[in-house]
């Protein structure tokens, strides 16, 4: 499967960023090499399945108790208190939401089941304080990041500040790519394409996780890289469905 090449636009991820504490560090182990095209796949259609701690991650680690980290903010552990009404040390969906929309953070049920998707790499929808805490302040980076390409302060940025936004993550998509998430994202219906705080977060969160998925299997940053067609679908499925 091809990805970004590297062109003189500059187009793709290019080489591994810096380390960033929340939300430059890619979630789950790295992937094993796919099998090539033609050789005989580990679980041919048909056989049972043999569960694996490969690239998809323990389906039950989200429900694993966690701990807040070290130097926690008071004011997320209220919240996150607050949240978890029955004490049973996690949240689920509509939870969080509820919590995030107490810090002026509202966001469609959509983006905070994708949001939980990336930071336990798992469909359980159920996150602890630790992934509670990584959320939270991500969000405080993304919004920051959303507020300074916003130059008019409209509550909406438009392709082109897309763009700009996205760079400044690490990302950098050509004009074709642009285009498709600017349409996807706007929810305006106008002819200038604008994208509001929400819709942001959720393009953000889709670009970001499938580009660190496509790199699990890309490990020398060329811009390729080969899946069965299983781990492609287990790849893209879950932000289509979550």
């Amino acid at each position: 499967m091809s990805g970004y090449p590297q062109n003189p636009s500059g187009y793709g991820y290019g080489a591994p960023p810096p380390s960033q504490q929340y939300y430059s560090t890619p979630y789950g182990a790295p992937a094993a090499a796919a099998p090539p095209y033609g050789q005989p796949q580990q679980y041919p259609y048909g056989t049972p399945y043999q569960p694996s701690p490969s690239p998809y991650g323990n389906p039950f680690a989200a429900l694993v108790p966690s701990t807040f980290p070290p130097g926690t903010d008071p004011n997320v552990i209220a919240c996150f208190q607050v949240a978890d009404v029955d004490g049973s040390g996690v949240i689920d969906d509509k939870e969080l939401q509820r919590a995030l929309s107490s810090y002026n953070q509202s966001f469609s049920i959509r983006t905070v089941r994708l949001l939980m998707y990336l930071f336990t790499n798992t469909n359980t929808r159920h996150i602890g304080p630790k992934e509670f805490t990584q959320v939270f302040y991500s969000l405080q980076s993304w919004r920051a990041n959303f507020e300074k390409f916003d130059r008019d302060r409209s509550g909406q940025i438009d392709a082109w500040e897309l763009r700009d936004a996205l760079m400044s993550l690490g990302f950098v998509v050509s004009p074709v790519v642009l285009d498709l998430l600017a349409s996807k994202f706007d929810k305006t219906g106008g002819n200038r394409k604008s994208i509001e705080y929400d819709n942001f977060i959720e393009c953000c969160l889709i670009v970001k996780g499938l580009t660190e998925k496509f790199k699990e299997r890309d490990t020398t940053y060329s811009g390729h890289a080969t899946f069965t067609y299983e781990a492609f679908m287990l790849t893209v499925l879950p932000f289509l469905i979550v």
